[in-house]
């Protein structure tokens, strides 16, 4: 059985994704030529730097170094965050879960992808 990468997305009351984990790698590949864990990877580190880039916000982000292949990503949607950056970070969040529900589809053996609501 192959390892997989599992994705878990976190919606808040009004359906805004507010963290999201990433853990595990895919093994779909040889070290260095691996597609899903570079597509992941890609994807989420693209995500998480246009977080800062594009919309002002620095989400809370812990990686572990040690366990390789973990990590989470935390955004304050409160009061402080305008209603711009509200809007870019859930685009850039949205985004980030179609494409890897899309690579899911083409790679259903290596990762895995959910969603869950929490209050």
């Amino acid at each position: 059985m192959p390892k997989l990468i599992k994705g878990t997305f976190n919606r808040n009351d009004a359906g805004q994704i507010s963290e999201f984990t990433l853990t595990g790698h895919a093994e779909a590949g040889p070290y260095g030529s691996d597609i899903v864990c570079a597509a992941v990877s890609a994807l989420a580190i693209s995500t998480v730097n246009s977080l800062d880039a594009l919309a002002g916000i620095i989400p809370t982000v812990e990686t572990k170094e040690d366990e390789g292949g973990y990590l989470h990503v935390a955004l304050e949607l409160d009061d402080t965050m305008s209603q711009e950056q509200m809007n870019i970070s859930q685009i850039l969040l949205e985004h980030l879960l179609l494409g890897l529900q899309s690579i899911e589809k083409d790679y259903l053996d290596f990762i895995e992808i959910q969603t869950e609501s929490k209050s």
